[in-house]
């Protein structure tokens, strides 16, 4: 039966969702899953990253995402030193503004941790020694903001976490590893779409954003995201309409045409099939304005 690292385990009783855990030495530790996210920072050592049915080396600057349904393990183990950043992502209420227009972030966060990946995520972002002390630096500012718990603290603890988020996918554009760059040409496809939220799908721009054939990029895509560019436009539209049902009091067909809908019964089908609810009713369950 595979084991579940429980939320109450391993995050504080008060419920903030990001949670340090500094391994120094990493034990060995049972093949796992999550019910959280996981940003792994390899700071010293090295061994064998077991993932499903695959494995690669990881050694000191590397960095990877691990989703919470997805079991792995360290094995071989030889001085490996970590420090892993739980966190939970459905209550993190934050704003990422541009960032989803950054491809490293998409590549890093959105396609690596993703199911769908076939091939093994062998040394997509390996940072450099100066990029790995200074990761290092903003991992210990947030570590000291959870440990203290001074008033305030959820907003600067916040904030240094989305500063690693940010400075990594910044990274992960500037240096990618032969393997990463397929990835991260999808997610500079991610980042157009994002962008572009409320303009048609054109799939002959996406292939040659990521220079590839039609072909090639709808297969390509579809393995990392797990659905068309069409299905996953539809569901960034579906999600900034939840949140302004959720925050505001605009009327349903107001919101639709806002998050690039240009029929508001075609909106609420399609908000149905995500949700399986209605806009009006979603908006009452959620006990909105």
């Amino acid at each position: 039966m595979k084991r579940i690292l429980k939320i109450d385990e391993w995050f504080h009783p008060d419920g903030f969702p990001i949670s340090v855990e500094r391994r120094d030495p990493q034990e060995h530790f049972e093949a796992h899953a999550h019910e959280f996210s996981e940003l792994v920072i390899v700071t010293g050592g090295k061994c064998l990253h077991v993932t499903g049915n695959e494995s690669w080396e990881i050694t000191a600057g590397d960095v990877f995402v691990v989703s919470g349904q997805r079991e792995h393990e360290y094995r071989d183990l030889v001085e490996l030193r970590l420090v892993n950043i739980l966190y939970q992502p459905n209550k993190l209420k934050v704003s990422l503004f541009d960032l989803p227009s950054v491809a490293g972030y998409h590549a890093l966060f959105t396609l690596e941790p993703s199911r769908n990946i076939r091939q093994p995520t062998k040394g997509r972002l390996h940072l450099t020694g100066k990029e790995l002390a200074q990761v290092i630096e903003l991992a210990d500012r947030l570590d000291s903001e959870l440990k203290n718990r001074e008033p305030g603290f959820g907003f600067m603890a916040t904030a240094a976490f989305m500063q690693i988020i940010g400075y990594l996918s910044r990274c992960y554009g500037r240096n990618p590893s032969p393997d990463g760059r397929a990835l991260l040409r999808i997610g500079e496809a991610l980042s157009h779409l994002e962008r572009n939220i409320h303009r048609e799908v054109d799939l002959d721009e996406l292939a040659n954003i990521a220079a590839m054939s039609r072909r090639s990029f709808l297969r390509v895509f579809q393995s990392a995201t797990g659905t068309s560019p069409l299905a996953w436009v539809i569901e960034q539209r579906i999600s900034r309409a939840c949140h302004l049902l959720r925050h505001t009091d605009r009327q349903v067909t107001e919101i639709a045409f806002d998050v690039g809908f240009n029929d508001s019964n075609y909106f609420t089908r399609q908000f149905r099939k995500v949700t399986g609810l209605s806009p009006r009713d979603y908006r009452m369950r959620q006990g909105s304005v």
